[in-house]
């Protein structure tokens, strides 16, 4: 959580590219309902299992394997040793509440094909109390059912399109400049003059950066070499939101007026909607002048106040949650893609050659010439299935009972999604631990995986706003990087592996040397 490692990405994950329509099981499904409709009820009791018969470990065991054997920031890893010991479901305990764990692509498209029209993402309660305490309307993560659907229906015009997000990369571009400079000023410091260290950090402040300059069509300074001072306060605010909602999540409620996480909890939310409220207020202003002016505007932000579709406060509670979902995607998935790199010189080396060949070395890389590199596409692609941004996610479907895997299960079910387990199954992925960017790539795939087996920007209706801005942001990055700078490990640095934060980052900081290609290369 320091280093604000821990920071909620609970959205913006994902591989680049469409995932077609998933072929498979769904007819299956639908036949099996019916013929489940149409059985007699005795018969129906007979066919379909309880989720107490699922295998898996009892209250307990499962808090003995969390807290007495330490994987509580490993739960990516007993995601996959339990499925190797239960199977592609089993249920497990958190507190007082029965999770069904789901691991396999098989399951995971039984459950989310069948989660309807309003589906639960997962329990926000600790959010939704701060929401409730202050007066503020909830956001896309808060909201459920009906008003969730309808502010999701505003929120996802002019950014879930790809032709929509193609409209931020000017934008994008910008910020990408910005950091080419803050990289060469940091490495400048170190004694060698090529060192970056804990390159995730640097890359967070590029995302928000980033995110920012879209949600708030405004530049907030993370990239300067002194960072405006409520600018700081902004960022150190996520971070200690975030520590301080871990104690609030294991600690008994009494505790909170004893001890002071509770307080900090709510400030650094505080805080969030303070800069936030301030920098929409502005754009208000300007909105207004440029109006009164007969003069044309566009951005998410203007288009957000200029619909009628929200009120004002909705904007304040929206913006808010968006711009957080917004960060850990690109700078976790662009820090552990560089780290790759550094290790693959062959595949970095491919990755420059295709990037240079579509891009002259005058030129900055556009949206459009994207579409020409497959390469830079399946080396984002590769690192999501190997990092899936949140490792475990989780649904709630409200609406109706679920039948899964033989398994009949009532509503409000809590399923967890073990992402980590399912992107790191062999029988889709050969070698899974490898960095293997071709297995994306069409006509050299090692095997035909199954359509959700990597699946980090989500599905459904619930899916990820902001996949396209993700993936462009990701994608433009990398493409500019690669051809500036050529990536080598840090020659004391040993292994990094993933820690699971709520999103899965690295357990140490990834140290970089960044090589000027141009000397290199005369």
């Amino acid at each position: 959580m320091a280093r604000l490692g821990g920071r909620l990405g609970r959205c913006l994950r994902g591989p680049g590219g469409s995932l077609g329509r998933p072929q498979g099981g769904c007819r299956g499904l639908a036949q099996a309902a019916a013929a489940a409709a149409s059985a007699p009820a005795s018969r129906s009791e007979e066919r379909l299992k309880r989720p107490e018969e699922l295998p898996g470990p009892g209250p307990l065991k499962s808090h003995y394997l969390l807290f007495a054997r330490g994987y509580l920031l490993h739960t990516h890893r007993l995601q996959v040793l339990s499925k190797k010991m239960y199977g592609p479901m089993w249920k497990s305990w958190f507190g007082s509440s029965l999770n069904i764990n789901i691991g396999s692509a098989e399951t995971l498209e039984e459950v989310v094909r069948q989660e309807g029209k309003y589906p639960i993402r997962s329990d926000m309660a600790l959010w939704k109390e701060h929401r409730d305490k202050r007066h503020i309307p909830y956001g896309p993560f808060t909201e459920d059912g009906k008003r969730w659907h309808r502010l999701r229906q505003v929120l996802n015009q002019r950014m879930l399109k790809p032709s929509e997000a193609v409209l931020y990369a000017d934008v994008i571009n910008e910020v990408v400049s910005d950091l080419v400079i803050h990289l060469e000023n940091e490495r400048s410091k170190s004694p060698s003059g090529v060192m970056i260290q804990d390159i995730a950090n640097v890359l967070y402040r590029f995302a928000l950066e980033g995110i920012s300059c879209i949600l708030f069509e405004t530049r907030i300074g993370c990239l300067e070499k002194q960072i405006p001072a409520e600018t700081q306060r902004f960022i150190d605010a996520i971070g200690y939101m975030l520590k301080n909602s871990v104690f609030a999540t294991i600690f008994p409620k009494w505790t909170r007026d004893v001890l002071p996480y509770w307080n900090r909890y709510l400030e650094g939310w505080d805080t969030i909607f303070a800069f936030g409220k301030k920098l929409i207020d502005q754009k208000m202003v300007e909105l207004e002048k440029h109006l009164e002016q007969g003069e044309e505007v566009s951005g998410y932000l203007t288009y957000l106040l200029s619909s009628g579709r929200l009120s004002l406060d909705e904007v304040y509670g929206s913006i808010a949650e968006l711009l957080l979902a917004g960060v850990d995607t690109t700078s976790n998935t662009l820090s552990w893609a560089l780290y790759h790199l550094s290790k693959n010189p062959d595949i970095q080396e491919a990755l420059y050659q295709e990037v240079i060949n579509v891009v002259p070395k005058d030129k900055i890389p556009s949206a459009k010439d994207l579409a020409r590199m497959p390469l830079l596409k399946a080396i984002i692609k590769e690192t999501l299935r190997l990092y899936p941004v949140v490792p475990t996610n989780a649904r709630v479907i409200a609406e109706n009972d679920v039948v899964v895997g033989g398994y009949h299960f009532p509503k409000d079910t809590l399923f967890v999604l073990a992402h980590y387990a399912i992107s790191h199954d062999e029988n889709n992925f050969p070698e899974p631990e490898r960095f293997i960017p071709s297995r994306w790539l069409r006509g050299q795939r090692e095997s035909s995986h199954h359509p959700f087996s990597s699946i980090p920007f989500g599905y459904g209706v619930r899916a990820c706003a902001g996949r396209r801005i993700a993936e462009l942001e990701m994608h433009l990055a990398l493409a500019r990087l690669i051809r500036i700078f050529l990536f080598k490990p840090d020659p004391q640095q040993t292994e990094v592996k993933p820690l699971a934060r709520i999103v899965l980052v690295p357990d140490k900081p990834i140290n970089l040397e960044f090589l000027d290609r141009q000397t290199m290369h005369g």
